[in-house]
């Protein structure tokens, strides 16, 4: 247990779930929500501790709000407490992810899909919100938006997992060129981590990388090949939940584990649950899961997601001192965030917007959506909720 750890575990585990409970809005809302409880309240680190660890965390791929909850639990009660933090912030959502993967087959039909087409305008709501808001903070000056306009440019008609990775390179490639000049500040981190921890961590993160698909390829379509779909994206998201979505649809839907539909479906109704984005993979693991094996396949899933960010948390805090020293780091990193807006961008129209747009009128559905959340603030469960009776209305 690290030297600063003076809390206990089932301490942790009964803050987080609270966060768990009632953090609605993404990851940029949780930072608010993790700020109010663990720092204002409850005072288990500073301000400036923890926006040090909230900028460590922006700079790694895996899902932010998480990282930072993973690394408070750390901070306050060890490796236990941790994971405590992980599980409390997790399993809320993981559940009512996973039921609605369980029931929602079992409602009507007519009736489930007018209310999973109201959840696929609810996607078309959210991404587009998430591209103008990403597109503000990490593309504000033109050389970044170029990056972006090229990475939407290149995606946007034929996308697959090694064209994104590709895509992401090449932002790091042109990060490094045209970024070079960006200040950045060097924030201390007044957290300690051990090394051999480190070392462990980042052997893990490594070996599962280059085995999963070494697995996955002894049993086609079974569960270890899913796993390393979840890892793998898990492993190459910068910017937050939003930008898993290309990730999986990309890896998920050609492979036949999951209808285009009913993928958007269920990252529509993700919308409407508190804590991490990431538990719409416990949704996604039940619906491509065998028969009898929709649960463990949806632990599978979601552990698999969220693995590679966890993992890497623990590097990235070894490491940050050398790492805030480094403005080629830093450069990479800003062409790589230009290229996730493309990314992101290109996804938003294809496969959503022309999956879940039919008509005039579903177009005009997800504008007012998007009006009411970009402009007037309203919560992503309040556009759900509007998306599906909008939907069934107009059914």
């Amino acid at each position: 247990m690290p030297r600063h750890a003076k809390g206990s575990p089932v301490e942790v585990l009964r803050a987080s779930l609270q966060l768990g409970l009632t953090s609605f809005g993404g990851p940029i809302a949780h930072l608010g929500y993790f700020n109010r409880e663990y720092v204002e309240k409850r005072h288990w680190l500073s301000t400036e501790e923890y926006a040090a660890l909230v900028s460590l965390c922006q700079l790694l791929p895996g899902p932010t709000s998480s990282q930072v909850g993973f690394l408070i639990g750390l901070r306050r009660a060890g490796i236990p407490g941790a994971f405590a933090a992980w599980i409390g912030f997790t399993l809320p959502s993981a559940v009512l992810m996973y039921a609605f993967a369980i029931f929602a087959p079992q409602a009507p039909r007519p009736f489930t899909q007018v209310v999973l087409h109201g959840l696929m305008l609810t996607a078309v709501v959210v991404v587009s919100q998430a591209v103008c808001s990403m597109a503000r903070t990490l593309c504000p000056d033109w050389p970044r938006r170029i990056i972006a306009l090229a990475a939407a440019a290149v995606l946007a008609f034929h996308s697959n997992g090694m064209l994104q990775l590709l895509t992401l390179a090449g932002g790091a490639v042109a990060g490094s060129i045209v970024c070079r000049n960006l200040k950045h500040a060097v924030i201390k981190l007044p957290v300690a981590a051990e090394h051999r921890m480190a070392w462990l961590a980042l052997a893990v993160f490594c070996g599962l990388l280059i085995a999963l698909p070494i697995l996955g390829a002894f049993a086609p379509h079974g569960p270890m090949e899913l796993a390393n779909s979840f890892y793998r994206a898990g492993a190459l998201v910068f910017g937050g939940g939003h930008v898993v979505l290309p990730l999986l649809q990309s890896a998920l839907v050609p492979g036949h584990w999951i209808s285009n539909q009913g993928f958007l479906a269920g990252y529509g109704f993700a919308q409407a649950m508190p804590g991490p984005l990431f538990t719409v993979e416990a949704y996604l693991g039940a619906a491509a899961a065998p028969t009898g094996a929709s649960l463990s396949w949806a632990l599978l899933a979601t552990v698999a997601i969220f693995l590679p960010g966890l993992l890497l948390s623990f590097v990235g805090l070894s490491l940050w001192s050398r790492l805030a020293r480094a403005p080629t780091a830093f450069a990479m990193l800003a062409g790589v965030n230009a290229a996730v807006v493309g990314l992101l961008a290109a996804a938003l129209y294809n496969p959503i917007a022309v999956t879940a747009i039919h008509s005039a009128l579903d177009g005009g559905i997800a504008v007012i959506g998007f009006l009411l959340m970009q402009w007037r603030r309203v919560p992503p469960i309040l556009v759900a909720t509007f998306c599906v009776a909008a939907s069934l209305g107009l059914r």
